[in-house]
């Protein structure tokens, strides 16, 4: 097998010393990189990260399961270490000497919703198209994306990566570090508002920081239905960048013209480039069939066909958390669970409550939502969550089930015939939940990770 790194490169890239070492440094090779020492492979390097416990307390731990050499701050028995000033500084060099050493072309992914989706739908149709790169999951923060490229092959030929922030000026070092090719905002909407104190604009700027890494000359990708889509668009025409937009207006270089679910499959017909094109989702959400024509932009500027790409696009299969669907037994028959339980925001959701709509209902079945609180929407939060009751009405939702504190600002404002049952935690609502089920119903779940909406969505799964 092929070495991720040798000895003698992580040499050159960090600058660092080696002590417990027998032998070359140029001996010394491995197949893999980890910063959690209990997903530790023979072969690995480990990173003794300090987070809220120190990384070299477990150094030997990793030994001890097969790590052939640890990124410490000082030696530490049982294996050789390769000693440097700053763990996660060493780790972005790595990262960097990676992408250099790589001939891979490179896309970046952000927006307030759909990053993860959208990077694994371009990663679906690179993988097709030779050899691909890009994170095994959501690895999208100041740890995720340096380890991402620091995981990359010699011989990548392609590579997507997530780009996530919490706050302003966290982009700019992320995308800086991964110099795309061409980069994706899949939407700009009120997200982690409450670290802002301009609100949805400083969102915005944040996720326009992603414009800084992007190579002279590269393509931005933007959401033209977006009400930010003229000041992106501004700020990528003045970093240097092409642009081409993806949605339903007039003009857009990918436009959705149709959208329909048959037979539990998402039926898209689009022009690309002014030519009309149609492919099949299994994701069956209006809001994933904009995000595949941003995905049909981005693989075009890396090099894939679009044959190829659409290809990719109909075999992709809906994430656990981003729209999976189950069968779930019930007393007389199967309920239809779509699990939505990874993240949310109002875009998201009013997103999600449209997709459940589209859906057909058979003989006696409902379409049942069940969603727990939305976080860190800042001082608004309670008018957003019961903003969200229009959209419920408008979706054809017969029963509404919630659970938090935030949400209860949502059930006040239900119609009564909607009311399926409140809760103040997500646990507590399982059972009323779990006893109104009937066969037919469609239950789509979603809320925030903190409100433990993928606590609901597993306990049905059980």
């Amino acid at each position: 097998m092929t070495p991720l790194w040798t000895g003698t490169e992580l040499l050159k890239a960090t600058g660092g010393t080696f002590a417990g070492l027998s032998g070359d440094a140029s001996a010394l090779h491995a197949t893999g990189i980890t910063f959690d020492s209990r997903q530790v492979q023979p072969g690995d390097i480990f990173l003794a990260l300090s987070g809220v416990r120190d990384g070299h307390d477990f150094v030997g731990q990793a030994f001890a399961q097969g790590a052939v050499c640890a990124l410490t701050r000082k030696p530490v028995d049982g294996g050789p270490c390769l000693m440097v000033p700053d763990v996660l500084k060493a780790l972005e060099k790595l990262g960097a000497y990676a992408r250099d050493r790589a001939p891979a072309m490179r896309g970046a992914v952000t927006g307030s919703v759909g990053k993860t989706s959208v990077t694994q739908m371009v990663m679906a149709a690179l993988s097709r198209a030779g050899r691909a790169h890009s994170a095994v999951k959501s690895f999208n923060n100041h740890i995720g994306v340096p380890l991402t490229l620091a995981r990359m092959p010699a011989d990548t030929e392609r590579a997507v990566f997530e780009i996530g922030m919490n706050h302003a000026n966290e982009i700019t070092p992320l995308s800086e570090l991964v110099e795309p090719d061409a980069v994706i905002i899949t939407t700009v909407g009120a997200v982690h508002t409450e670290n802002f104190p301009d609100g949805e604009e400083g969102v915005m700027k944040a996720k326009a920081e992603i414009f800084d890494g992007l190579k002279y000359g590269g393509l931005a990708i933007l959401n033209a239905d977006n009400h930010w889509f003229a000041e992106l668009n501004e700020r990528a025409s003045e970093m240097g960048a092409k642009v081409q937009c993806f949605g339903e207006a007039e003009g857009a270089d990918a436009c959705l013209i149709s959208h329909e679910v048959v037979d539990g499959r998402a039926q898209v017909c689009a022009t690309l480039h002014g030519r009309d094109i149609a492919f099949t989702l299994a994701h069956t959400g209006k809001h994933q069939a904009l995000n595949a024509l941003s995905v049909l932009l981005m693989c075009e500027a890396l090099k894939v066909d679009t044959a190829t790409t659409l290809a990719a696009l109909s075999a992709f299969e809906a994430l656990d958390g981003r729209g999976a669907e189950h069968q779930i037994a019930v007393a007389g028959g199967h309920v239809t669970l779509i699990d939505e339980s990874y993240n949310a925001n109002p875009i998201s959701m009013v997103a999600t409550l449209n997709a459940l709509a589209a859906r057909r209902l058979v003989t006696g079945g409902r379409r049942i939502a069940v969603m727990t609180d939305m976080l860190e929407l800042g001082p608004d939060e309670l008018k957003r969550h019961a903003a969200l009751a229009p959209a419920l009405t408008a979706a054809g939702v017969d029963q509404v089930f919630v659970a938090g504190p935030l949400m209860r600002a949502l059930w006040d404002v239900l119609p009564e015939a909607l009311r399926g049952a409140y809760a103040a935690t997500a646990a507590e609502l399982l059972e009323p939940l779990k006893t109104a089920l009937r066969p037919n119903d469609i239950v789509m779940i979603k809320g925030s990770n903190g409100s433990k909406a993928g606590l609901i969505a597993k306990s049905l799964l059980i």
